[in-house]
């Protein structure tokens, strides 16, 4: 007979890690992540206003037009202020924000 601890641990998820060593798992960010903010130590650095192939770029000073496009999923990185977002850089992604390491 198992114990209460032992029937949780055998229902934990399983994280896959890629590669062998031992580094976090790809986060792979799609067109759902356009309009959220980037943070760093709880710092504004922008917004993301476009997601092309998994790359997110992002618009270090974005104005009310552009944070309403993007949040709508209408974003453009056509505009030269837009830098894209290294995925190493990226710590954790919720629901309105994606947070860079430190």
């Amino acid at each position: 007979m198992r114990g209460m601890t032992e029937d949780l641990l055998l229902q934990a998820p399983v994280i896959h890690w890629r590669g062998s060593s031992g580094r976090r798992p790809t986060i792979e960010l799609t067109d759902e992540d356009e309009g959220k903010e980037v943070v760093r130590s709880d710092d504004s650095v922008g917004r993301v206003v476009e997601v092309d192939r998994g790359t997110a770029y992002v618009d270090p000073d974005p104005g009310i037009t552009e944070t309403i496009k993007s949040k709508l999923g209408w974003g453009d990185r056509g505009d030269e202020d837009t830098d894209p977002l290294q995925e190493a850089s990226i710590e954790s992604v919720t629901d309105d924000q994606i947070r860079l390491e430190e």
